[in-house]
C-alpha cells in the first residue's frame, strides 16, 4: 500500500501535507493494525503460533479476517441471482453490505477514528496539523477499501456475469458512495456520542455494539435463509414516505431507473439521495472535523468519578440467597466483575443474546405447518429450555478474566474453605444475567400461551438453578476469574456437549409431567428439591485445580 501511495506523493504535498513524514505515520499505523486481533476473531480458541525458536509468530490477523468476510460476501450473491427485479436484489445487497461494514467499522476499527495518541506522541513533533489529518484519512480509506473489496468481490463479479460492464460499474461507483456514507455517519455517531457523555460512555457503546456483531453474525445466517420464505419471491415494490430513510432503497433505485427504463418520480428521488447525500455529508464531516478533533479529547479521562451504587434489587436478592457474610461478599464481588469488566463481557455477553432468541426460532418453526391458534394451544413453550444452553459456555467462562493478575486478592482473604467463592460466585451468575433474560422470555411466553404456563415456567428457573450447579460438578474446578482469556482450552467444548445433552433429558421429564394430573406441580416440586440437594453437594469440600499466583 505504500509502494501505490508513492505514486500519488504530488498530490499530497499539494494537499499540504509532509509526504515523508505522513509516510512513516502510515507505516507505523499498518503495522499496528497486523497485531490487532478482529471482533471476527474475538471467540477463537486458537493458540498463538511460535516458530523453530519458540518465539510467537508475528501473524497478519487483519488479512486472515478478510477471508473470511469474502466469505460471508457470498451471502449476497443469491440475491442477485433471483428473480428480475433489480429494486428487490440491490435493495437486500445494499443492506447486507451496509450493516457488515458499518458494524465492522465501529467494532474493529474505532481505534482509528477514535485514535488520541497523534495529541499526545505526534502532536509534540514539529509535524502540521493538515499531515497528520490526511495520514488519519488515508489509513481509514485503506481499511475500508480491503474490508470492502473482500465483502463485495463475488457480488461484483456476479453483476459483471449476470448484468454486465454497465451495470458492474454502476455498482462499484455506489458501492464507493456507500462507503462514504458509512464513514461519516460512522464518525458523526461518536461526534453526537461525545458531544454529550465522556469517554468511558463512548467505550462502553463501542463494547455493546462489539457484542451485536457477534450476535448478528451468528444469527445472520438464519435470517438469510428464512428471508426467502418470507417473501416467497414476490418482489413488487411499493414506495412509501418513509422509505426515504432507508439507504438501501435509495442505492438500489438508479439500477430501476437507469437500467430498468423505469423513471417514476420515486426512483428519481431516491436515485438523487444515493448520490448527494453522502457527497454532502462528507462536506459537512469535513467541515465539523476540526470540531471532532477536539471532542475526541474526551477520551483521554474517565470523567466525573461513578458515585458507588448500595443496595439495589439484585444485591437484595444476593442478601436472601447467600447464607453466610463470606458468600454474599464474592456474591457482590462476582456481580461487579460481569458488570463492569468489558472483556468478559465481550466474551460471555452474546450467549445471552443466543438464549434470548433461540427460544423463539424454535417455537415459531411450528407455524410453517399449522396455525397461530395451534400454537398458542400446544406446548412448544417448553422452548424455554433453550434459555438454558448459556449456562454449561458462562460456567466454563467464569474463570477467566482480562485482569486475571489480581487473583493473588483470593490469597490475602481470611477463608477456611473455598466454597463461598464458588457458590457466591454462581449464585451472582443466576441473578445478575440469567434469570434477567430468562425473565424476559417468560414474560413473552405469558403474553402468547397465557397464565396456564406460569407453574411450568417456575418450574423451569428451577431447573435451570439445579443445572447451572450440575454444570459446576461436572466442570474442573477453577477460581473464578483467576485465569487470561487465551488459556481456553481445547477440550472446553468436549466438556460442555454431554451437558447440553442433559437439557433435553429435562425437557422429556417436563414433557412427560404433563400427561399425568397435576404433573407440572409435581415436577416443579421435585425440582425443588433436586435444588436443595444438589447445592449443598456441589460447594461441600471444593478442591479448586491450579495455583493462584
Amino acid at each position: 500500500m505504500l509502494k501505490v501511495l508513492d505514486r500519488f506523493q504530488g498530490l499530497f504535498e499539494r494537499l499540504g501535507a509532509d509526504y515523508k513524514m505522513m509516510r512513516l505515520i502510515l507505516q507505523t499505523k499498518l503495522t499496528m493494525d497486523r497485531r490487532r486481533v478482529p471482533t471476527i476473531f474475538n471467540q477463537s480458541n486458537k493458540k498463538k503460533q511460535v516458530d523453530a525458536r519458540g518465539v510467537e509468530k508475528d501473524e497478519n490477523n487483519f488479512n486472515k479476517s478478510l477471508w473470511i468476510y469474502g466469505l460471508l460476501g457470498l451471502l449476497m450473491v443469491p440475491f442477485m441471482l433471483i428473480g428480475d427485479s433489480s429494486m428487490f436484489q440491490m435493495s437486500i445487497v445494499f443492506s447486507i453490505l451496509m450493516f457488515m461494514i458499518m458494524t465492522s467499522m465501529i467494532s474493529d476499527f474505532s481505534s482509528v477514528l477514535l485514535d488520541i495518541r497523534d495529541k499526545h506522541i505526534i502532536g509534540t513533533k514539529p509535524i502540521t496539523q493538515k499531515t497528520v489529518s490526511l495520514a488519519k484519512a488515508v489509513h481509514v480509506g485503506i481499511y475500508l477499501f480491503f474490508l470492502t473489496v473482500s465483502l463485495t468481490a463475488a457480488p461484483l463479479v456476479t453483476a459483471l456475469i449476470k448484468h454486465g460492464v454497465v451495470f458492474f460499474l454502476m455498482f462499484a461507483a455506489e458501492i464507493v458512495l456507500a462507503d462514504m456514507f458509512i464513514m461519516v455517519v460512522t464518525a458523526l455517531v461518536y461526534m453526537l456520542i461525545l458531544r454529550f457523555f465522556d469517554g468511558e460512555k463512548l467505550k462502553d457503546i463501542i463494547n455493546y455494539v462489539q457484542i451485536i456483531l457477534s450476535i448478528a453474525i451468528t444469527v445472520g445466517y438464519q435470517l438469510t435463509v428464512r428471508s426467502f420464505d418470507l417473501v416467497h419471491l414476490q418482489t413488487v415494490f411499493k414506495p412509501a414516505w418513509w422509505q426515504v430513510f432507508v439507504p438501501s432503497v435509495w442505492f438500489a433505485a438508479p439500477f430501476e431507473w437507469l437500467l430498468g427504463d423505469n423513471g417514476e418520480l420515486h426512483f428519481v428521488i431516491f436515485t438523487g439521495l444515493a448520490v448527494f447525500v453522502p457527497i454532502l455529508s462528507f462536506a459537512l464531516y469535513m467541515n465539523l472535523l476540526p470540531s471532532f478533533e477536539r471532542s475526541l479529547m474526551k477520551l483521554s479521562h474517565s470523567g466525573a468519578a461513578k458515585k458507588k451504587q448500595r443496595g439495589g434489587l439484585a444485591d437484595g436478592i444476593g442478601r436472601i440467597l447467600c447464607k453466610s457474610p463470606e458468600e454474599r461478599s464474592f456474591f457482590r464481588f462476582a456481580s461487579l466483575m460481569m458488570r463492569g469488566e468489558r472483556e468478559f463481557k465481550l466474551k460471555v455477553y452474546p450467549s445471552l443474546g443466543f438464549s434470548f432468541i433461540f427460544p423463539f426460532i424454535f417455537m415459531l418453526n411450528s407455524l410453517r405447518d399449522g396455525s397461530w391458534a395451534e400454537l398458542v394451544e400446544s406446548k412448544w413453550y417448553l422452548a424455554i429450555y433453550m434459555t438454558m444452553i448459556i449456562i454449561p459456555t458462562v460456567v466454563m467462562m467464569l474463570k477467566y478474566s482480562g485482569k486475571h493478575k489480581a487473583a493473588w486478592i483470593y490469597r490475602t482473604a481470611p477463608l477456611q474453605e473455598v466454597g463461598p467463592i464458588f457458590s457466591g460466585t454462581l449464585k451472582a451468575f443466576l441473578v445478575r444475567l440469567y434469570v434477567p433474560v430468562y425473565l424476559l422470555v417468560s414474560v413473552a411466553f405469558l403474553a402468547i400461551f397465557g397464565m396456564r404456563i406460569a407453574v411450568d415456567l417456575a418450574a423451569v428457573l428451577l431447573a435451570s438453578a439445579m443445572y447451572t450447579a450440575l454444570c459446576f460438578m461436572w466442570m474442573k474446578k477453577v477460581i473464578p476469574f483467576s485465569e487470561p482469556f487465551g488459556a481456553t482450552g481445547k477440550g472446553d467444548g468436549v466438556t460442555v456437549l454431554p451437558l447440553m445433552l442433559f437439557i433435553g433429558v429435562l425437557v422429556t421429564l417436563h414433557f412427560a409431567s404433563l400427561f399425568i394430573p397435576f404433573g407440572n406441580l409435581i415436577y416443579a416440586v421435585l425440582m425443588l428439591a433436586a435444588n436443595i440437594a444438589v447445592w449443598k453437594l456441589a460447594f461441600r469440600r471444593v478442591k479448586p485445580s491450579g495455583q493462584v499466583s
